[in-house]
């Protein structure tokens, strides 16, 4: 444990866990959707649902779908800075089975049609955990420029990511390996300690085989 972990964030809101890592949650949705978000449906899980409303997590959620950081003094008015941009979204509680308390679904619809579904967990000390992407299980903090590659399930495909990679000389922090069955989808989710070039994805997103690619940078 460090003084992060017990002091919390610099933050706007009274909660850590409901107003904080809800901001961070709306961010890392909004970063990972990589275009402007037209709607979205936010589903409140366990603490978040039965408790939010007084934290302001629907607030925060919002506000970190438009780009708002956890210390950035619109949160609290983040609902009508959304009607101002024209941003629509609905709100309500869902059981989302075996999850954190502090747990949101987000189903983002962008400007060019493309969708993504997020769930997250809110995990402490304004820290976070992404848990599944599109319905695929996922788990990553958010704290480090992070790839998520979709991809048939065949032999070859975790050698020619990691080969651009290389070529970028970015180095692999950790790499998870999912899959819904044998032959299937397959998702990589690889945090790395150096940001990804754009030309990179483009490249991944090339490649045959490879059905989505999603990446995530804190900066």
């Amino acid at each position: 444990m460090n003084l992060f972990d017990i002091i919390g964030p610099v933050m706007v809101g009274p909660s850590s866990s409901h107003t904080a890592g809800a901001a961070k949650i709306g961010n890392v949705c909004n970063k990972l959707m990589a275009e402007k978000i037209e709607s979205a449906e936010i589903y409140l899980h366990g603490s978040f649902a039965e408790t939010g409303k007084g934290h302001g997590t629907d607030k925060a959620i919002v506000g970190g779908l438009l780009g708002m950081a956890c210390d950035d003094e619109r949160l609290p008015d983040s609902f009508t800075v959304a009607q101002e941009l024209g941003f629509k979204y609905t709100i309500q509680a869902a059981d989302l089975g075996d999850v954190h308390p502090n747990t949101a679904k987000v189903i983002m619809h962008g400007v060019s049609g493309h969708s993504l579904e997020v769930v997250a967990s809110s995990i402490g000390g304004g820290r976070i955990q992404v848990v599944m992407l599109d319905g695929v299980k996922a788990n990553f903090s958010g704290e480090s420029p992070t790839l998520i590659v979709h991809n048939v399930d065949k032999p070859g495909y975790i050698t020619e990511v990691t080969r651009l990679l290389g070529i970028e000389h970015i180095n692999i922090a950790t790499m998870q390996l999912y899959r819904k069955k044998r032959g299937g989808e397959a998702v990589m989710v690889i945090e790395c300690d150096e940001c990804v070039p754009d030309s990179t994805i483009k490249e991944l997103e090339k490649l045959e085989g490879i059905m989505k690619v999603s990446y995530y940078c804190p900066e």
